[in-house]
């Protein structure tokens, strides 16, 4: 009996672990216009420029918006709540998904934070975690805007973006699966011949 509960426990202990086999894509977009107030962000007219190992000055598209404010100012930093959405579509150029590659919203708050660089300007970076509409994909967004001398006033350009998509791999999740059946199965094997 303690033999049966210990090799549970292992396997209990291993498949959350395969949950966590999944590739990355990497997606830049540039462009589009920025506005904000404490309903939220909003980004509109961005253009993807970097799909995974596909370049090209038009390969889709990247909005989103945010929940509402929550603490702080769009001035000096501040933090918006969970919600919104984040859209990114791509046009089926240079091996681009043609469609929505990703839909969903922000799956936490998100951080609005400035940085005063050396030249005088200003740059806020937008960082959230965001989940698709079905729950399965995970990502992270991360945006970058420079005002220039003066501080965010409610609408400005954007410099660039970067979105990193979580895809899980069901292959790898198979395989791992198979390869503890099979540790279960040798360690049952010789428990048993003990």
């Amino acid at each position: 009996m303690f033999k049966k509960v210990l090799m549970l426990a292992v396997l209990a202990l291993a498949l959350p672990m395969a949950a966590f086999a999944d590739s990355s894509i990497g997606l830049t977009n540039k462009g589009g216009t920025l506005t904000g107030n404490a309903s939220g962000l909003t980004l509109t007219g961005s253009t993807l420029e970097i799909y995974g190992s596909a370049v090209g000055s038009n390969l889709g598209s990247v909005t989103f918006s945010t929940g509402a404010l929550t603490s702080g100012n769009l001035q000096t930093g501040a933090t918006f709540a969970a919600g919104g959405s984040f859209v990114v579509t791509g046009n089926g150029t240079n091996g681009v998904p043609n469609g929505v590659i990703f839909s969903g919203t922000f799956s936490s708050p998100v951080s609005w934070t400035p940085t005063l660089l050396a030249n005088g300007t200003h740059n806020y970076t937008l960082s959230g975690a965001l989940v698709s509409a079905n729950g399965q994909v995970g990502a992270t967004a991360q945006l970058t805007v420079n005002t220039g001398k003066g501080f965010f006033n409610g609408s400005v350009g954007l410099e660039s973006g970067d979105t990193s998509l979580s895809v899980p791999e069901p292959g790898t999740l198979s395989l791992f699966g198979t390869g503890l059946i099979g540790l279960a199965g040798a360690i049952r094997r010789k428990l048993s011949l003990s």
